[in-house]
């Protein structure tokens, strides 16, 4: 997919080398932003082989509103190094999405908590006011993000109509180039498309910024070589994309579909690339 391409490209090319909290140095770029057209097919990479399952798994616990990772584990590990010993995630992006904190002051002066249900909200917008430009969801609870061992990367979202077309822009304050904006990528096309087909309305387009978008790299003396994401990115510059696939989802109720109700077709790819996780 030439937009990620050009991306991982500008990164390689302008990025400027700084420390990281994982104790891994990375090549950074600042606010960087690609989009593409999901009529084009659905933006699984095909320059390297992708888990699609484990991206399907995640969303769909991120949409079951779970503060903790006991259900996730059964399918997928890819949360278990932020998570407690007994499973819970302080930062659960469905969690707030689906229950998001909100303090409403009464008549006496006290302020009390009730749960917004955004994704929801979303819905029942799209449906009795598309035009509206206050389509938003957020994962950013300042009191939670600030004190938290991973706060959200991909922290806001917002939807908008467009000739019958559902259109996404993700911003995200840190992005790890080489392994989660494609997962990114990935997880909120299906959640248009998801949520496209709930109202009645075509996938439109997906975009996406990037704070800090970066590449994990060894360190200037070669410590941490295993953890260097650059000559696989690389590689990846030097393949040429395949044909995109096809998903379809099963005609049922948004909050009814599960994992079997997705269906990937064409999915073609070039070879596995391995890049660790930088923790």
């Amino acid at each position: 997919m030439k937009a990620y391409l050009d991306l991982a490209r500008h990164v390689v090319e302008h990025g400027e080398r700084k420390p990281s909290r994982t104790g891994v140095d990375t090549i950074s770029a600042f606010a960087c932003h690609y989009q593409v057209d999901l009529a084009e097919g659905f933006p699984l990479l095909t320059t390297k082989k992708m888990h699609w399952n484990s991206v399907l798994r995640e969303l769909l616990w991120y949409l079951s509103g779970e503060d903790h990772i006991r259900n996730l584990r059964e399918h997928t590990k890819i949360w278990d190094a932020w998570a407690d010993e007994d499973g819970n995630l302080e930062t659960a992006y469905g969690h707030y999405w689906r229950h998001f904190p909100s303090a409403v002051k009464d008549d006496s002066g006290n302020w009390n908590v009730t749960e917004i249900d955004q994704i929801a909200n979303v819905i029942d917008c799209l449906r009795t006011n598309p035009a509206s430009r206050r389509m938003v969801v957020t994962a950013w609870e300042p009191g939670n993000a600030w004190g938290s061992r991973l706060p959200p990367c991909h922290y806001t979202y917002a939807f908008q109509v467009l000739g019958g077309r559902l259109n996404c822009h993700l911003t995200q304050r840190s992005g790890d180039v080489a392994l989660g904006i494609p997962f990114n990528l990935a997880a909120y096309a299906t959640l248009t498309q998801m949520i496209a087909h709930e109202v009645g309305l075509k996938p439109g387009r997906f975009a996406h910024s990037i704070v800090d978008a970066h590449i994990y790299v060894a360190k200037e003396d070669g410590a941490m070589g295993d953890m260097c994401h650059l000559d696989g990115l690389k590689r990846q510059l030097e393949r040429e994309p395949l044909p995109l696939p096809e998903l379809v989802i099963a005609d049922k109720p948004f909050d009814e579909l599960t994992f079997d109700d997705f269906e990937l077709k064409g999915y073609q790819h070039l070879g596995a690339i391995g890049f660790k996780v930088a923790v």
